[in-house]
């Protein structure tokens, strides 16, 4: 039986754990099977791959010097071969985990404007690191496991240059161009984002700075300096906190749901004086939530959807509830569709539907029912997304 065969049985057995693996994260929770999976997957397939190169490695030297193939037999009657092969399996499998990390470190770090120097940089690293991950997971398990062994010199001299060999051509035309790949994804990803923030800060500013609905603000406005001068302070106050809070949180991706509600409480204010009963607001959120983020506006822009869509009087209040669900905050409103034909475009909500695209691998949730139309919006890990706004 020759490699093909053994090549074989490697492949298939680590296919059989992953499918193992599988059926167990299958009974967790959605959020952590995504983790699990994705690092699990990741693992089993670096070491799938290092013991398909390191058994390759092994048959080509094996042929170099003695003209043939090594097949299962010979591996299962050889102890020594079986500890030869581990050992080179673990090397391998070092260098799929740690080189990711010198080509990650000499793209965020090493940032000279000569590539020839920094060239060398990532030479000298990636020969350093091979010699260390050689001498301790490759010749030091060896000599641990087979005290009778005796190296010798010119041997061990020959596996430091062959492995210095592999491990350059490795890291520069397998894992650097790989490492390009991803910051280029990165880049792309990163200008998508800014772009859909933009969208997000120009559909902001259509909402807020609408002359309709500034007419209305200012014709309420108007209406209470002569009724109520207080209240008249207060409006104007409200007014000008939704255009600061836009002003200061426009070039940030996301914000805290604390101040969001804040800016959302404002807006409301302005809708309960020019609409005064007709509709009505019932805020339901829990405190451990308000450090969670949610990108900029979009909160309002739901309460805005909803006043937009849905006709109010004081005999059929249009009612809009606000609440925290899991790590969702909802906004829910009955359905009262105006009498008048109202064509949606859906801006807003593709919108917010886009920057979770590109924020997180949550989504948002919309349900429609016969009478009712709810919205949950994901709340984000501040760890997880901190970066996002540098």
């Amino acid at each position: 039986m020759k490699f093909s065969k053994t090549g074989y049985f490697f492949y298939f057995y680590f296919q059989s754990k992953i499918k193992k693996i599988e059926k167990q994260v299958l009974k967790k929770d959605l959020t952590e099977r995504k983790k699990d999976t994705k690092g699990l997957f990741w693992v089993f397939r670096k070491a799938g791959q290092a013991a398909l190169v390191s058994l390759l490695l092994y048959e080509l030297f094996a042929f170099l010097h003695t003209g043939g193939l090594l097949g299962v037999s010979e591996l299962s009657r050889e102890r020594f071969l079986q500890l030869e092969i581990l050992t080179n399996f673990l090397y391998i499998f070092s260098i799929f985990l740690f080189f990711p990390l010198i080509s990650k470190f000499a793209f965020e770090r090493i940032q000279h404007n000569n590539p020839f120097i920094r060239g060398a940089i990532e030479l000298s690293l990636v020969l350093v690191a091979n010699a260390v991950l050689l001498s301790l997971f490759n010749l030091a398990p060896l000599l641990l496991l087979a005290p009778d062994l005796e190296p010798l010199p010119g041997r061990i001299r020959t596996a430091y240059l062959v492995s210095g060999i592999f491990s350059l051509f490795f890291y520069f035309f397998v894992e650097r161009e790989k490492s390009k790949k991803h910051l280029q994804e990165d880049m792309l990803r990163t200008a998508r984002l800014q772009k859909e923030n933009f969208q997000a800060q120009l559909e902001g500013l259509k909402n807020q700075v609408n002359p309709h609905f500034l007419f209305n603000s200012l014709n309420v406005l108007s209406s209470l300096i002569h009724q109520d001068k207080l209240k008249a302070i207060e409006f104007t106050r409200r007014l000008g906190e939704i255009y600061r809070s836009f002003m200061e949180n426009s070039q940030n991706h996301l914000v805290s749901l604390k101040k969001e509600l804040d800016v959302t409480r404002s807006y409301i204010y302005l809708l309960e004086t020019r609409f005064g009963s007709a509709v009505q607001f019932d805020i339901q959120i829990d405190s451990e939530k308000l450090n969670l983020k949610l990108p900029t506006g979009c909160l309002q822009m739901l309460v805005e959807n909803a006043i937009k869509h849905n006709g109010s009087t004081k005999k059929r209040p249009l009612r809009i509830y606000i609440y925290t669900e899991n790590d969702h905050v909802a906004v829910k409103n009955n359905l009262q569709p105006r009498l008048e034909q109202f064509e949606s475009t859906h801006t807003g909500l593709n919108n917010i539907k886009s920057r979770y695209r590109y924020l997180s691998e949550e989504r948002v949730i919309i349900n429609k029912t016969e009478k009712e139309f709810i919205t949950k919006l994901p709340l984000l890990n501040t760890n997880s997304h901190e970066d996002l706004d540098n």
